[in-house]
């Protein structure tokens, strides 16, 4: 009960009652990654390409789509991962996920959450104060 609830409710905790519907009358399954998200794609959109959509693991995250999957959706290439012996390049890093609002996100000195001085600017930038 409680999936089906989410389900009509939410889009960011995977999908929604609506893409599970299109999905299941339309959808084709492409493949999918090592996180556990499924590719799909379906009948030509208006501008003359087929449609593809990812139904995500969990969280809707954007940046959990690998970069030969993510090459795939953007119609960068025709062939998905899947369909051929996709090797991921040495330079390619892991997933990593969005630490904003975490203990783990940028915080530089002189912010409010570390506290101390904020060093001063240098250069040829002249702050604005009112009255100048």
């Amino acid at each position: 009960m409680k999936q089906l609830i989410t389900q009509i409710f939410t889009w960011w905790n995977g999908q929604t009652i609506g893409t599970r519907f299109f999905t299941w009358r339309k959808g084709t399954k492409v493949g999918t990654d090592e996180l556990g998200n499924t590719y799909y794609k379906g009948p030509m959109t208006t501008w003359g390409k087929e449609r593809r959509w990812v139904v995500y693991n969990g969280y809707a995250d954007a940046s959990a789509i690998p970069a030969g999957w993510h090459g795939w959706m953007h119609y960068r290439t025709d062939t998905p991962p899947s369909g051929e012996d996709y090797v991921a390049r040495e330079w390619e890093k892991a997933h990593r996920a969005n630490p904003t609002g975490t203990p783990n996100s940028y915080r530089p000195k002189g912010s409010l959450a570390v506290g101390g001085e904020r060093p001063r600017v240098t250069g040829d930038y002249d702050a604005w104060t009112p009255g100048n």
